[in-house]
C-alpha cells in the first residue's frame, strides 16, 4: 500500500521534511515515488502541490495522521 509521510532530511536538530508518498513498510529515508512538498515544524512553513496530493488521494495512497493534521490546516 503506498503511503503519504514525512521523510526527514537537514540537521540533527534543525529537521526539515519532505512530504512523499512511499510504500507503506519502506524505510522513512528509503526510495520514494514523488515528493509532493516540503514542511519545516519550527516555522510552520508548508509548500506543497495540492492538486498532485489530491490526485494520490483518487490513485489509493493513504496519508498518515501527521500528514493529515498538517494538511488540513493549509
Amino acid at each position: 500500500m503506498l503511503r503519504i509521510k514525512l521523510a526527514p532530511f537537514g540537521k540533527k536538530h534543525e529537521r526539515h521534511y519532505r512530504i512523499v508518498v512511499a510504500e507503506d513498510r519502506s524505510k522513512i529515508t528509503g526510495k520514494t515515488d514523488v515528493v509532493l512538498g516540503h514542511y519545516h515544524p519550527l516555522t510552520k512553513d508548508l509548500s506543497f502541490d495540492q492538486d498532485l496530493y489530491k490526485s494520490w488521494l483518487k490513485k489509493g495512497a493513504q496519508p498518515t495522521e501527521r500528514i493529515r493534521k498538517i494538511c488540513k490546516t493549509s
